[in-house]
């Protein structure tokens, strides 16, 4: 790191900085005069450590600084090439590398000209002779006038002073958006509050008219900041023994003990701690216990992790899930705890719950066997409480349910559940490979609707839905 340190002029200082914002605070990133001090932050955020260069190689790769690449870090422009085709392998963001490229660009007469008519839109002491390109763009984005959907500015003072430049921004966002979501303008923008506004919606990777090529949403698309050793907290809530819930008085309809679950729960300690996670256990909890637990975790310090995950192992019907004594706790009160309001630790960070429990107790062939729905009547429940949409609006949530609303879930006693058991195989096989959370959830919808109980052919197909802006992706080095 030195020796690269000693090797960086100030001008490819300022770019490795601009390109690792949104990985260091750009506060602390302002601060830094020298590479040594860089190399250190990034070092504090983990994102280079000894034996993991990626990010620096990464980086140099971007700036052209191929001789460093090759003479100190033993790779080369065909290996990064390669490496940075791979689904979300890079660290540095489409939006961002835009810009730098932008910047590299510009000639001094143009950035004049920049300098000329951004002059109502940022203060002239930012404005000097002495103020770079990259500089505009960092205090464009303090002033909120230009974001990685929010190009509309940048692209129309690019097309006063060189079309070229307009002309690259709209093909970044026609690979980044596809045709249709170019369509929407910047008032419809506006009033919806953009992309990330309304309410979750049901996977559909790849969907027609969703996006233009899924191999430019592969190559385009940014992956969460996965690197933090452990990556966060998975809690586990799992619920077997309901006998609290049948001694209850008035006694709630039937919930057997779930016999199984303990085989779901030793499957997922498995495959989060490959996954570097922390696992947090809790077994057998009432309605007001789960409430205590998940609000432990809402007020614990998150900001050294990137990612949370809780799954929860338990009866259920619409929009609920039932504590072993029988009382409901909504499933978008759980999830609600974690917004970044709620959680500021968590702002920005993927929030990840798997639920197996039953959302209805109809059965896609009208046969009630074992369930997780804890009911042995046929009907279909109407909770006057059920909210159809249980993760909030807010971004950065992943929420995968066993089954379709008003449907069972079914487990084996031996084995497990379906969905469980499917998740936990699919993501110890296909993290190693780098897919990412939404292709995984996918192959294990694919899995469970294969599955039919016997010998009424009973069904289960899984829901997620999701509010992530980025790729979600589990590196298990």
């Amino acid at each position: 790191l030195l020796v690269v340190s000693e090797e960086l002029d100030e001008a490819e200082l300022a770019a490795l900085k601009f390109l690792s914002l949104g990985y260091v605070p750009m506060r602390k990133l302002e601060a830094i005069r020298k590479a040594q001090e860089f190399f250190e932050a990034l070092q504090e955020k983990g994102m280079i450590e000894a034996g993991n260069l990626d990010f620096l190689k990464e980086l140099l790769y971007r700036i052209s600084r191929i001789d460093l690449l090759e003479a100190q870090l033993g790779s080369s422009r065909e290996e990064m090439e390669r490496e940075l085709q791979i689904p979300g392998r890079a660290r540095v963001s489409a939006y961002r590398y835009l810009l730098f490229q932008l910047s590299e660009d510009i000639t001094e007469d143009e950035l004049k000209s920049f300098k000329f008519l951004l002059g109502k839109e940022l203060p002239k002491c930012r404005l000097n002779p002495k103020t770079t390109m990259l500089d505009i763009f960092t205090e464009m984005e303090k002033k909120g006038i230009l974001g990685e959907d929010n190009l509309s500015i940048l692209k129309r003072v690019c097309a006063e002073i060189n079309i070229s430049l307009s002309k690259r921004i709209e093909e970044y966002e026609l690979n980044l958006f596809g045709e249709e979501e170019m369509l929407i303008t910047e008032e419809q923008r506006g009033s919806t509050g953009g992309p990330e506004a309304g309410l979750a919606s049901s996977v559909a990777p790849d969907s027609p008219g969703s996006w233009n090529e899924s191999s430019k949403v592969s190559q385009f698309l940014e992956a969460y900041k996965m690197t933090s050793r452990p990556r966060g907290v998975c809690l586990i809530l799992n619920n077997h023994d309901f006998a609290k819930a049948r001694e209850a008085v008035p006694e709630p309809k039937n919930m057997k003990n779930r016999n199984g679950t303990d085989v779901d729960a030793a499957a997922l300690r498995r495959v989060f701690s490959k996954l570097h996670f922390t696992i947090a256990e809790y077994r057998d909890l009432t309605a007001e216990e789960i409430r205590k637990t998940v609000n432990i975790y809402q007020r614990e310090d998150h900001k050294d992790k990137d990612c949370f995950v809780c799954c929860i192992l338990s009866h259920g019907k619409k929009g609920i899930i039932y504590g072993v004594d029988g009382h409901e706790v909504p499933i978008q009160e759980l999830t609600t705890s974690f917004t970044g309001q709620n959680c500021r630790s968590l702002a920005g960070k993927p929030k990840v719950f798997f639920v197996q429990a039953c959302q209805g107790d109809a059965c896609q062939k009208g046969v009630t066997i074992e369930t997780d729905s804890g009911e042995q009547d046929s009907s279909v429940e109407t909770d006057a409480r059920f909210q159809p949409d249980c993760i909030p609006a807010e971004a950065d949530f992943l929420l995968g349910m066993a089954t379709l609303q008003d449907y069972v879930s079914y487990r084996s006693p031996r084995q497990g559940t379906w969905y469980i058991q499917a998740l936990c195989q699919h993501l110890e096989y296909s993290c190693p490979r780098g897919e990412d959370i939404l292709t995984i959830l996918t192959a294990v919808n694919q899995e469970v609707s294969r599955k039919t109980c016997k010998p009424n052919a009973e069904k289960q197909m899984p829901q997620p839905s999701f509010t992530l802006r980025k790729k979600l992706i589990f590196p298990v080095s």
